[in-house]
């Protein structure tokens, strides 16, 4: 009964993405690299290829070039949305949904919606339009995947508040790299192409630095080429004989480390096209009638953001930690285990106990592969 459960949902997978509209990411390394000139281009060119494409949402940053390039394109008006006493506008879902075209372009993938919108990010309305069937032409900047914040968090100048899960990235059939030197990119900024006048000093003071212009295109480089192997594996026959891989990682209670965890196991594991877990053993001193209000806070939003990068959460109780750790690996035929550097407090607690000790004796057992991340 179970294989023939397991065999309809895998048929009704396939029946859906067949329905499933195209997805195609221009990707950046960071405003004014042209991407959103590079979409209007590709309209257009649809356009006169007789495809019905129409511009949903399209953010023109007032550049010139870009403003052009909207003439003769189909323009479907946005939702006004009230808020505060503010009229404002936004992607109108339900008309795209309505009007149903062959081609959408939406700007913005990282966009916040306006509070009362249909969904709370943008990212969500296109996951919505594709599964309608409908084709997406989208833009983003490498700076915004929530995966990369444990790179790129401290680095950067100015702090990423819009993020996307990196599974967006991953769902997409077509993810293009809009390319620029940085030196050529400088310039554009400097001769008033990107923002105006009186905006061009601030940038360069501080997003706009070579070093950080360098990581970025560097790690959206990585990204392309990654999402072009895995696109080629997935297209290749499977073997079955091939080794299934599924990633662990053990968290504690500390906010930002446990946040960095997550995302860097979640990196991993996509390179590898694994499952991923994130496991939390509640020692005794940590049951809800003891630990602090603020912990339990940490906890629910480490959990949200494991559940939204596509991990799976594992809430396990007891008071041997290494035991509890070696079960649940053999328990999930884990093939790797992921744990922080023992400074920090919950392997500071495992270390002091001997327990990082005995945790590594148990491990040698059985066949695990282990990644201390810093």
């Amino acid at each position: 009964m179970e294989a023939q459960r397991k065999s309809a949902e895998h048929f009704l997978d396939l029946i859906k993405q067949s329905r499933r509209g195209k997805f195609k990411i221009y990707l950046g390394m960071c405003a004014g690299v042209g991407k959103t000139y590079r979409m209007l281009q590709e309209s257009h060119n649809l356009l006169r290829n007789g495809i019905d494409v129409q511009i949903a949402y399209i953010e023109t940053h007032d550049r010139e070039d870009t403003i052009k390039m909207l003439a003769g394109l189909p323009l479907l008006p946005r939702k006004q949305i009230y808020y505060k006493g503010n009229e404002l506008d936004d992607l109108d879902v339900d008309l795209v949904l309505q009007k149903h075209p062959e081609v959408v372009v939406v700007d913005e993938l990282a966009h916040t919606n306006v509070p009362g919108s249909k969904n709370e990010k943008r990212w969500q309305d296109v996951m919505e339009i594709l599964d309608a069937g409908i084709n997406v032409i989208s833009a983003v900047n490498i700076q915004h995947l929530e995966g990369l914040q444990a790179e790129v968090g401290d680095m950067l100048s100015v702090p990423v508040y819009e993020r996307i899960p990196d599974r967006v990235i991953q769902s997409a059939d077509e993810v293009l790299f809009v390319d620029i030197s940085v030196e050529d990119l400088l310039s554009r900024l400097k001769e008033g192409k990107i923002y105006k006048k009186e905006k061009i000093e601030t940038a360069l003071r501080n997003f706009f630095q070579s070093e950080q212009l360098l990581l970025l295109r560097e790690l959206a480089l990585k990204e392309v080429a990654v999402h072009a192997i895995k696109k080629h594996e997935k297209e290749k026959p499977s073997d079955s004989k091939h080794k299934i891989e599924k990633f662990m990682v053990c968290i504690g209670t500390d906010e930002k480390k446990a946040k960095n965890l997550i995302r860097r196991t979640c990196r991993l594991a996509s390179y590898y096209q694994a499952e991923w877990y994130v496991l939390y053993i509640q020692t005794p001193k940590e049951s809800v009638n003891k630990i602090a209000l603020d912990k339990q806070r940490y906890l629910i939003n480490n959990f949200k953001l494991a559940t939204e990068l596509g991990g799976q959460v594992i809430q396990v109780q007891g008071k041997d930690v290494p035991e509890n750790i070696v079960d649940q690996v053999l328990r999930m035929r884990i093939t790797t285990l992921c744990i922080g550097r023992p400074y920090w407090p919950f392997l500071r607690i495992l270390w002091a106990m001997g327990m990082f000790r005995r945790l590594m004796k148990k491990l040698e057992k059985i066949q695990v592969d282990l990644i201390i991340l810093s």
